[in-house]
């Protein structure tokens, strides 16, 4: 009989986001390794609800459930009953609804994406069922809900408790290490994959009309930690000689879209800026053909997506030297790295690949080939069964941990 996997995540397409990509590259990963496989698709962030709530609109607590290809999907949202209810009323509730669905389905194994939202929940569930459960971090969750005094206590007890726990970098890995020891032995970093696939063909672009110029462009949901406001002083500084265009391939965070209105608004660069608002993945890679440097000067960061098809697009990569971007970027070799949060550094990159259209090339054709080789989804989904087989052995001996795992799959790539 199959395993039955519940995994809860904040995000799953159709929603944009990387984790939410990938939720779905993973779950059709262990699908293909013989799992049932369940996504629990809610928000520990209630803004929504409490919007709802002072406009004097409430709804009762509901689950719609469905089918995505194999994969059986739930989607939970918490009742809204009062304009006084704080966080524990919604997260009592969506405790009590992931708790039916164990009820209804008795799941063997659960894994939570993003452990400050999804952790707790799911792991004092499966604490209390006496099942194993892991926790994979992704970026934000440790690089910077860590700092919140209210969430900062339930973080750590997470990752105590944590069965088995996933990295998408050494960087994160360590700083789990140092605020809980313990798990040591029962914790792996490994990279993020990428399915191949063609750039031929593709929709030319609504905007494509408007990029002049080197074309250096960016990709994602630009927000505090993307270091955007560096990249706009590498390229002001840059277009005082030559022809740029900034294209940031997606949109400003909604909480943060003040203080972007403001750098524009400051910046002198700004006319040669161009942003296409929020867009699916699909329509995002088709802009990647019109770029000639891909830059990510992130502040910090997980294993980002948008870099893997970066690379596999061949573009010659400038990124800082945090987290994963510092970790597959090998510098000289199929990028450029740079400190982070360093605009004069992030110029003279820019700078020199710019001067360099043969550098920009032979960049480009060593990222395509690391991304189709050690970011191929074959290493990935090994280093999944490896995960899964551990914390499955732990559950089903009953004990707490299991000595260090006979691979390590961090040391293939990193």
């Amino acid at each position: 009989m199959k395993k039955k996997v519940c995994i809860t995540t904040l995000e799953f397409p159709p929603d944009i986001g990387g984790v939410g990509e990938s939720v779905s590259r993973i779950a059709h990963m262990l699908i293909d390794l013989g799992y049932e496989v369940h996504v629990v698709v809610f928000r520990a962030v209630f803004r929504t609800e409490r919007a709802m709530a002072e406009a004097g609109q409430f709804r009762a607590a509901s689950c719609l459930t469905d089918r995505q290809a194999d994969i059986t999907v739930h989607r939970l949202q918490p009742a809204v009953r009062s304009d006084a209810a704080k966080a524990q009323d919604y997260l009592c509730d969506l405790y009590s609804q992931l708790k039916a669905l164990h009820q209804t389905y008795q799941f063997d194994i659960f894994h939570a994406f993003f452990i400050n939202e999804m952790g707790f929940l799911t792991t004092l569930l499966a604490k209390e069922n006496n099942l194993p459960v892991i926790n994979s971090v992704r970026g934000a969750d440790l690089n910077k809900h860590i700092f919140s005094p209210a969430q900062f206590g339930q973080v750590v007890w997470t990752l105590s408790h944590s069965t088995w726990t996933t990295f998408v970098s050494k960087d994160l890995m360590q700083r789990a290490r140092v605020l809980a020891p313990e798990i040591i032995p029962r914790s792996t970093a490994f990279w993020n994959s990428i399915v191949p696939f063609s750039f031929d063909g593709l929709s030319t672009p609504p905007l494509a009309g408007q990029l002049q110029g080197t074309v250096i462009g960016s990709v994602g949901s630009f927000r505090d930690k993307k270091g955007l406001e560096y990249l706009i002083e590498a390229c002001e500084s840059l277009a005082q000689r030559h022809a740029v265009t900034l294209l940031l391939v997606g949109d400003f965070a909604e909480k943060e879209r003040g203080y972007w209105d403001h750098v524009l608004a400051q910046s002198d660069f700004a006319k040669h800026i161009v942003v296409t608002g929020k867009l699916s993945r699909q329509e995002a890679i088709t802009y990647l053909p019109y770029m000639d440097i891909f830059a990510i000067p992130s502040l910090r960061d997980g294993c980002p997506n948008a870099m893997l098809e970066a690379m596999l697009a061949a573009k010659s990569i400038v990124g800082a030297r945090v987290d994963a971007i510092g970790e597959m970027i090998e510098d000289g070799v199929d990028g450029l790295l740079v400190p982070p949060g360093d605009s004069l550094a992030l110029a003279g990159a820019l700078y020199r690949l710019m001067q360099q259209p043969g550098l920009q090339e032979q960049l480009g054709i060593v990222a395509r080939q690391k991304a189709l080789t050690q970011m191929a989804p074959v290493i990935e989904q090994q280093n999944w069964r490896d995960v899964y087989q551990q914390a499955l052995a732990v559950g089903e001996s009953g004990r707490e941990s299991v000595g260090v795992p006979a691979r390590e799959p961090i040391r293939e790539f990193i």
